[in-house]
């Protein structure tokens, strides 16, 4: 009878710790979590005048000043892209997560789109940017895509509100 409940506990605990995330992406998801603003959207690894659609969703000036929401405890959030001749406005809503960082990239944020009632609009297709830095008060993401065949990578500066 020890044996088995020995042999329970130890599986009990091998599955608890299998399914929890690392104390490092514990920590990155903590530090989303609440406000914040996209400051800037600039482009490095190339050189030239670049505009891109961002997240299939607006062009790139359109997410300037967009306001971002992360909540940590059901892991869902919005960015907010305000009206303008250039921009259709309103609310975006996603589900999100922190990846573990792996010996081909550091960790990364990534989203899928949902609704409202937090169903999947995206059909299973999402987004991953690398997190460059985070900290209480600001954020650097990056993701790296292809123009023309050159590398390019496009950086996202964002505040805590």
């Amino acid at each position: 009878m020890i044996k088995q409940t020995f042999l329970f506990a130890a599986l009990a605990v091998f599955l608890l710790s299998s399914c929890s995330v690392s104390k490092t992406a514990r920590s990155q998801r903590n530090l989303f979590s609440g406000s914040w603003t996209l400051n800037n959207i600039s482009y490095e690894n190339n050189t030239g005048n670049f505009k891109s659609v961002i997240f299939n969703d607006a062009d790139d000036i359109c997410f300037e000043g967009s306001d971002w929401f992360f909540r940590d405890n059901n892991s869902t959030g919005r960015y907010t892209i305000s009206s303008s001749t250039l921009c259709q406005g309103g609310d975006r809503f996603f589900r999100w997560s922190v990846v573990e960082p792996s010996q081909n990239y550091s960790s990364q944020l990534q989203f899928k789109f949902i609704d409202e009632k937090r169903k999947d609009i995206s059909g299973g297709v999402g987004y991953r940017l690398n997190i460059a830095s985070i900290n209480e008060q600001n954020m650097t993401l990056k993701s790296n895509v292809s123009v023309d065949g050159e590398p390019v990578t496009i950086v996202y500066e964002f505040t805590k509100k």
